[in-house]
């Protein structure tokens, strides 16, 4: 097992990350740009849920859904919840089941993960011909959201050692302060991540590596090569959407991004 850090490929919009490792799939990390909504949301906001205008939302994934190559009913979802819940996904379907991973083994279906600071993660065994699409904030993490999406891939004929995952956009640890109660949560469920956490200025709190941490989960659970980003959706307004921004801002909402992988035919 290997982890590595790599930059964007590109900034317009989507990246092929990994093109070698990852091919027989289309895959990418969205940035904030290249879509059609305005004000807080400018301008690709794939987020359903969010209080934007739904026409916009729904030109923006007809968009993204066409920069993958394929409909836009093809491109799936999900109400996200901090959950280890994971859906395998045989055929496109409607509406937002809740979940925060999803899995096939079925060519021209785009699993995706929405995020505003947690982890989108894009795992594929090109081999088996299995790919997943997870979301893991810090409570989905520790609940063990991505060991959970390589065991639905491996129940579907992958091999944790054969599968390639990339942490996309996710906040940074220069980023991210938190207070006392989450970090117990996470060194009770991961005694060995407290070289994650930094003091940070504010007494009690610490500055925590989330995306380090989704990489030591991905590593522990035997995935064979783990990659990350190393972008931090905090510090780039330009790029990227940010919860955390938002709310440091006291803005209403923000917008959501997209990571999306699909298995080519």
């Amino acid at each position: 097992m290997h982890s590595i850090q790599r930059p964007l490929d590109e900034a317009d919009g989507i990246a092929p990350i990994l093109s070698e490792a990852l091919g027989g799939t289309t895959h990418g990390f969205f940035t904030r740009e290249g879509g059609v909504s305005g004000g807080i949301y400018a301008s690709l906001n794939a987020g359903r849920g969010s209080n934007d205008d739904p026409d916009a939302v729904e030109e923006n994934r007809r968009r993204i859904a066409a920069r993958l190559g394929v409909s836009a009913d093809c491109l799936l979802t999900m109400h996200q919840i901090h959950s280890a819940d994971v859906l395998t996904v045989a055929e496109p379907f409607s509406g937002r089941p809740k979940a925060d991973a999803m899995v096939t083994d079925r060519p021209g279906i785009a699993l995706a993960a929405l995020s505003a600071d947690c982890a989108p993660v894009l795992l594929a065994d090109t081999a088996a011909g299995v790919v997943g699409a997870a979301h893991a904030g810090w409570r989905g993490a520790v609940a063990g959201i991505l060991e959970a999406t390589v065991s639905a891939m491996t129940a579907l004929g992958a091999r944790a050692e054969d599968t390639v995952a990339v942490v996309g956009p996710t906040i940074g640890p220069a980023s991210y302060e938190v207070g006392p109660q989450m970090r117990e949560v996470v060194l009770a469920a991961s005694p060995d991540t407290e070289d994650l956490f930094t003091p940070s200025a504010r007494a009690g709190h610490c500055l925590f590596d989330l995306p380090a941490y989704a990489v030591r989960r991905l590593d522990a659970a035997g995935v064979g090569t783990v990659v990350d980003l190393g972008l931090d959706t905090y510090a780039d307004e330009a790029r990227f959407f940010s919860y955390r921004r938002a709310c440091h801002r006291g803005e209403a909402d923000y917008g959501r991004l997209l990571a999306a992988i699909v298995k080519e035919g």
